[in-house]
């Protein structure tokens, strides 16, 4: 017997129970239900719209964060998207590369092997920025720069509410102890959730293995920016001028770094006077000249900071206390003599 008949004799036996009970308000109502779910699991049978088995995959494979990094509304949304080859397979950047492998691997895909974007914030002020005026209101960002574009006397920084690691869906961002939102590299995963919250607009995404950044974003002259705040861009060009393979300008006062041209090699941290562009990087790799060397002397002409002596015809050696493993010399041996130690090489990385 199929739903249609079950449904058709429960209405005429209800017809002839409703009549014979219709004093008895709880079997009224509870007939009434049975008949509306009847009819319910009915049309959800008929109406039922079947699912793509690729898409219940890839969304099965995928995190569940729903936090519209890739594009998308939701994970679901995004499966259907990479089902269809409208979205990459490892479009997900809460996903990591063995579910991104995964994903590709359902669809027939490969993933590509661009270096992960993280949160930069481009402020180090914090406490070390001066106070316009004493703030009383809601504590957030959002509601700090309705009044006067915020309580700083610098205009482009942080206001310090920690309106970003209120956003961030996976727990990636911190207060630091001078007031400074401070990213955890490994749990970011580049959604930008956090660009979005900062009404200051001091948050973008930044390779993952560029270590070092301009933590400012003033665009004051000098005098008034290192008054307003301690770590400020002055605009001096000294990184400019310190930087051997032209990475960093200065534009309006402040320094940019194009991170697809720098080399990691941490100069222009060390020539700023105001300490407005940082120097992350844990380690250095350090150049190694091996016993191939025939004296060329063409590492001696590209090492910025001449750390590579020998005659000419003669083995080079490498002042480790000196080299700071930019790896500019490494291209220019015929030899292929040179090579880096002690850490994996950042030029290695970005290529």
């Amino acid at each position: 017997m199929n739903i249609q008949m079950l449904i058709h004799e429960i209405l005429v036996s209800g017809e002839e129970s409703l009549a014979e009970s219709v004093g008895n308000p709880a079997i009224v109502l509870g007939l009434m239900g049975l008949i509306f779910g009847l009819g319910l699991a009915f049309a959800a049978k008929k109406l039922a719209v079947e699912r793509d088995p690729l898409v219940e995959k890839i969304n099965s494979l995928l995190p569940g964060a729903n936090c519209g990094g890739c594009g998308y509304p939701g994970c679901m949304q995004f499966a259907i998207a990479v089902a269809a080859g409208d979205a990459p397979a490892d479009g997900c950047v809460a996903a990591s590369i063995e579910i991104n492998q995964q994903v590709a691997d359902a669809v027939g895909g490969e993933i590509s092997d661009s270096v992960k974007l993280i949160a930069l914030v481009h402020c180090n002020g914090g406490h070390s920025a001066m106070d316009e005026f004493e703030y009383h209101g809601p504590a957030d960002c959002v509601s700090a720069a309705m009044i006067m574009g915020g309580q700083k006397t610098c205009s482009y920084g942080c206001l310090v509410f920690g309106d970003c690691v209120t956003a961030c869906p996976f727990d990636a961002i911190e207060m630091g102890e001078n007031g400074i939102p401070v990213v955890d590299k490994v749990a970011c995963t580049g959604c930008g959730k956090c660009i979005e919250a900062c009404p200051k607009n001091i948050i973008e995404l930044w390779p993952v293995n560029r270590e070092v950044v301009v933590a400012c974003s003033s665009l004051d002259k000098g005098a008034f920016a290192r008054k307003a705040c301690a770590m400020a861009c002055i605009g001096c060009r000294k990184c400019e001028k310190a930087c051997p393979v032209d990475a960093i300008t200065v534009d309006d006062f402040l320094a940019v770094i194009d991170s697809a041209k720098c080399i990691n090699c941490g100069l222009c941290a060390s020539a700023c006077p105001t300490g407005a562009i940082l120097d992350n990087a844990p380690a250095r790799p350090r150049v190694y000249i091996d016993s191939s060397c025939i004296g060329c002397t063409l590492c001696v002409k590209v090492c910025p900071v001449n750390a590579i002596t020998g005659e000419l015809k003669e083995r080079h050696v490498v002042e480790s206390d000196i080299c700071i493993g930019c790896g500019l010399c490494i291209p220019k041996c015929p030899k292929n003599s040179i090579n880096m130690i002690g850490v994996k090489s950042y030029q290695h990385d970005r290529d």
